[in-house]
């Protein structure tokens, strides 16, 4: 058993021997009051009615939004459903600073860019990361109550990770009364969909809820779907008063598969009406069958001298086997028009285990008070996968012919065996003193990898120190000026061009806000400029070693963002809700090859507007307008990107217990270039019209 093996077992079984007692004590039973003073500390998240949210599941802490010295962001369940969104990315598309779909319409995985960093390493699932080595999975969006976004380096409470911040989904728990809802769905793409919530309490301590969808979700190119299906179930249990304990558990079968990529050439001069409908792969090749199985159980347990023990613990099983078609690299375009394509079988598996335990409460100082969190977490992650790379006919844009009998499958084949863990001790003191509101949280990382990645050592064993410092002044009416200074760190497999061990990449932000929250109406205003830097990434250098010509990397990568971000969400009179947000987010790469050169997927600008009506009689309607600036889809800036501005429109109809609802996503019917990269471009949905239909107890 390594040193990382048994530390994980030691901290499991400590938390364990820590819980047991606690669980057993009286919660009636006196307080020492001559050192604690007793607060409400509760991190059990329940539905929001609205949207705005002031807490976060993601802060691991019980203090509003409107006060945290950190900028944060709470996409609801109800602007989900009236935004239609469908998956991750669309549920962020309204999001400040926050680019949803760099990628297009990616089926596969999700992976969001915030502040021009990627988010794949970003994302977590009821404050749990989400395990795999490339990509977040595509969880069910209907089957969350809301998404949460911190943004900027939160390794002080999470550990490992990109410094862009947390992306975080809430899964739908069970409520205390009774409610359900069942509805049919179908689009302008054939699409259909069935879906249904279910919510029973039958007494005060116990409660239980089923949520389910079957989809069959298509595009704008024929014959690329993605036939899902999830269930999922919660139940809610609290045995007294002071104990409650929620069971989450879900499971996805689906099959998406992605558009091939055009040549960069091609959708430079070509007629992007035409392109983005182009199925550019090998249909009766490409094939895709996807299982994903979580078991989870959070517990919350407020002892007798007033602080609270919690634990989230979650099981994943992912399991997928994926055949595909792609644009060659670096996709050129041939003399002919036509375009080489490449395929991919690959086979991957993978478990994830993943605990969280908390011990949260208040202490006070002379006049200052302390809500202090101490946490353990620990990970362990299991994968194994599989790949052969072939190729496919040339295919001619303008007239499209498949051949499956041209497919190969006898190229490069490797594949990966890894075991990730990692365990964190951290701290956080959260001090309110008069008007004054300060954070500061420390936290101690061993993260460890074993195994192979393509036949290369993939291991490393690194430690970190990582903090967070914020200071913040309430006035009376509503404002809080803020600073926050806070670092993360990410563990990189392999090693240099001299064959030293790669060191993890360390970012730091200094964040300067402004945060207004109304007293006459729900609503939170917020401003903050911010610098960010991530160092100690690798670039490809080849250099004379020895008396020979190597190639390989040196860590002499820096990469910089820094900009100005504004939003507004606010419930106001007569049936408003408002969301509106801007962000201007300069990016630059410091060092290496591409030095002076902004970061991929990383606009200078975007907006967005989303306005909603409640006009009394039934009827809510609504819409939006988004702008994504310029951008390059490749760290040489080789591959520039146009801008767009997307409306989007919304509608429903409420009579008695039946709901009807409308919606349009690119009411324009842009054409646009959602994404380039070394493997094509690729397309943003056209024109969308989607329907539902539900009835609601």
């Amino acid at each position: 058993m390594s040193g990382l093996s048994r530390s994980l077992f030691l901290a499991s079984v400590s938390a364990l021997a820590l819980a047991c007692p606690a669980l057993a004590q009286d919660a009636a039973a006196p307080a020492d009051d001559s050192v604690f003073v007793l607060g409400d500390i509760t991190l059990t998240v329940d539905d929001v009615a609205g949207y705005f949210a002031n807490g976060a599941q993601a802060t691991k802490s019980a203090l509003p939004i409107s006060e945290a010295q950190q900028s944060i962001s709470v996409v609801t369940e109800e602007q989900i459903t009236e935004q239609d969104s469908e998956n991750l990315g669309e549920a962020l598309n309204y999001s400040t600073g926050v680019l949803g779909q760099p990628f297009g319409n990616d089926p596969r995985f999700n992976n969001p860019t915030l502040r021009g960093f990627p988010g794949e390493r970003a994302q977590y699932v009821n404050g749990l990361r989400q395990g795999r080595l490339f990509g977040a999975v595509d969880y069910e969006t209907y089957g969350m109550q809301q998404v949460e976004v911190l943004r900027g380096p939160s390794s002080s409470l999470y550990g490992s990770g990109s410094p862009a911040g947390i992306i975080n989904q809430v899964q739908k728990r069970a409520q205390s009364t009774d409610f359900g809802e069942i509805g049919l769905g179908l689009d302008s793409d054939k699409g259909k969909q069935l879906f249904f919530d279910v919510n029973r309490a039958p007494n005060a301590d116990l409660s239980w809820r089923l949520t389910g969808t079957g989809r069959d979700i298509r595009t704008q190119v024929d014959d690329l779907d993605n036939k899902r299906g999830y269930l999922a179930g919660a139940v809610r249990w609290t045995p007294d008063e002071a104990t409650t304990i929620d069971f989450l558990s879900s499971f996805t079968k689906d099959s998406p598969i992605t558009p091939v990529g055009v040549p960069y050439a091609l959708a430079q001069s070509g007629d992007l009406d035409d392109l983005r409908d182009l199925n550019a792969s090998e249909p009766d090749f490409d094939d895709s069958d996807r299982r994903l199985f979580t078991l989870g159980v959070e517990v919350s347990h407020e002892l007798a001298n007033g602080w609270t023990l919690s634990q989230g613990v979650r099981y994943e099983d992912f399991d997928w086997n994926y055949d595909a078609t792609s644009c060659a690299f670096f996709c050129p375009l041939n003399a002919d028009g036509t375009f080489d394509r490449t395929t991919i079988r690959q086979s991957e598996d993978s478990r994830t285990i993943s605990a969280d335990t908390r011990l949260s409460g208040e202490i006070v100082t002379g006049a200052a008070t302390h809500q202090v969190l101490l946490g353990l977490d620990v990970q362990k992650y299991d994968s194994e996968d599989f790949t052969i790379f072939g190729t496919a006919a040339p295919l001619d844009p303008s007239n499209p012919v498949y051949n499956p009998d041209a497919v190969t499958l006898d190229g490069f084949a490797g594949g990966r065996d890894i075991t990730f863990k990692q365990i964190g001790l951290y701290a956080q003191d959260e001090v309110s003193l008069g008007n004054w509101r300060g954070s500061a949280g420390i936290r101690y990382d061993r993260a460890e990898q074993d195994g192979l990645s393509y036949g290369s050592d993939s291991s490393f064993d690194d430690s970190q120190v990582t903090g967070r410092l914020g200071l913040g002044y309430a006035f009376a009416n509503g404002l809080l000026p803020y600073a926050s200074y806070s670092t993360s760190f990410e563990p990189l497999p392999g090693t240099d061009i001299e064959g030293a061990a790669l060191q993890p990449t360390e970012g730091k932000q200094w964040e300067v806000g402004l945060k207004y929250s109304p007293a006459a109406f729900d609503g939170l205003f917020t401003a903050a400029i911010y610098d960010l830097r991530q160092t100690n990434l690798t670039r490809p250098v080849s250099e004379q070693i020895g008396g020979e010509i190597r190639s390989g990397l040196r860590q002499i990568g820096e990469a910089r963002s820094r900009g100005l971000e504004l939003s507004a969400i606010a419930t106001v009179a007569e049936g408003w809700d408002v969301q509106a947000s801007y962000a201007y987010n300069d990016t630059e790469q410091l060092e290496g090859d591409n030095e002076g050169n902004a970061l991929p997927n990383a606009p200078k600008h975007l907006a967005s507007l989303w306005v909603m009506r409640d006009f009394g009689n039934g009827i809510r309607a609504g819409g939006g307008i988004r702008h994504v600036g310029e951008r390059f889809g490749d760290e040489a800036n080789a591959l520039e990107l146009d801008s767009q501005t997307l409306v989007d429109l919304g509608a429903s109809y409420t009579r008695g217990n039946v709901e009807a609802a409308l919606n349009v996503s690119n009411l324009t019917d842009k054409a646009y270039v959602a994404s380039c990269s070394n493997f094509g471009c690729f397309f943003g949905e056209g024109r969308t019209l989607s329907a539902t239909v539900k009835y609601t107890w």
